[in-house]
């Protein structure tokens, strides 16, 4: 499935950028491997490897894509990897199996507790590490390359209070919300539904990875409780779900959604009215720039946490995406 994400551009004032600065990291305060000095040191190949945590994700394909464009920058060979399925266990082996190749890694967490002590580990093997999409802040990674995950779940909350007219009953729901990036996200997005006293948020519906199960979760949880006016989605792929449910039910106008993300069915969904609002975080940016700044920090030059920013698309704007 195409995913349209390459539109970095956005209206003015739609793109905000929000993640406070850490101070620069820089090579110098860092003690690189022996074998990963000696071939920055000769201007050798870099092996940048870019660690997914779901590549069966329809997310991925769009950070693949990054990756791949990082692929073509002088002097580095970028490989996206990482488990089928949002397996910790997995992602770790695969880490562990091909760590005395990479000269840098850059990783999106399937747990943020199960990921970081293998962070901590090439960190202290002189292999740098950075994380992005999903950040790991306890653990000893360089940087992060992504959206505040927390301030894109309060845009969301406040587009979701604002296309209810500040009333109605809302269900969030997520793929995984024991994941940190869901945690952080139903965090914010409470936190801006709390600007409205008379909404109720209903409950966190866990949908699984699944399409199937993911639309059938959506629809016994909206037959269980017709009574809801709103859906919250905090990721990719509940969002359409939703949509597509909204959509069979003819229920246009009793229940809004507000969700995350570019996929194809999404994009429809907006043009049609029937998904009043979705949140972009430049995937393939986050893919590219997952490859850029650890070539960047190993050539020499100081890099910093990056912001990719919340781009917002409704029905207004989506022609600029939209087929």
């Amino acid at each position: 499935m195409k995913l349209h994400t390459s539109a970095l551009a956005l209206f003015a004032g739609l793109m905000l950028s929000t993640a406070a600065m850490a101070e620069p990291v820089s090579v110098d305060g860092f003690a690189l491997a022996p074998r990963i000095k000696e071939k920055v040191d000769a201007g050798g190949e870099l092996n940048i490897y870019v660690s997914f945590h779901d590549t069966a994700n329809e997310f991925a394909p769009s950070i693949k894509a990054g990756v791949l464009k990082g692929d073509e920058i002088e002097g580095v060979t970028a490989k996206f990897i990482g488990p089928v399925g949002a397996d910790a266990d997995a992602q770790i082996s695969e880490i562990e199996t091909l760590m005395n190749d990479m000269d840098g890694l850059a990783i999106s967490s399937v747990s943020t507790d199960a990921l970081a002590p293998i962070i901590n580990q090439l960190i202290e093997a002189g292999i740098p590490v950075i994380t992005y999409n999903t950040d790991n802040p306890d653990s000893k990674r360089l940087v992060f390359a992504g959206q505040d995950l927390v301030q894109s779940g309060r845009e969301a909350g406040k587009l979701m209070g604002d296309v209810l007219g500040g009333k109605g009953r809302v269900m969030i729901t997520t793929l995984d919300a024991s994941a940190q990036w869901s945690l952080d996200r139903e965090k914010g997005a409470r936190e801006g539904l709390a600007a409205f006293p008379e909404i109720e948020v209903v409950r966190t519906l866990n949908t699984g990875t699944d399409p199937q199960e993911i639309y059938a979760a959506i629809e016994n949880a909206m037959l269980a409780d017709p009574g809801i006016t709103g859906i919250l989605s905090l990721e990719c792929c509940s969002t359409p779900a939703a949509g597509e449910w909204v959509a069979r039910n003819e229920k246009k106008d009793a229940v809004k959604i507000v969700g995350f993300d570019l996929l194809d069915q999404t994009v429809d969904l907006v043009s049609d009215g029937v998904i009043q609002a979705t949140i972009d975080q430049a995937p393939e940016r986050q893919g590219y720039e997952a490859v850029n700044l650890l070539a960047t920090f190993l050539r020499g030059t100081p890099i910093d946490n990056l912001d990719t920013g919340v781009g917002i698309y409704t029905p207004e704007n989506i022609a600029e995406i939209a087929k």
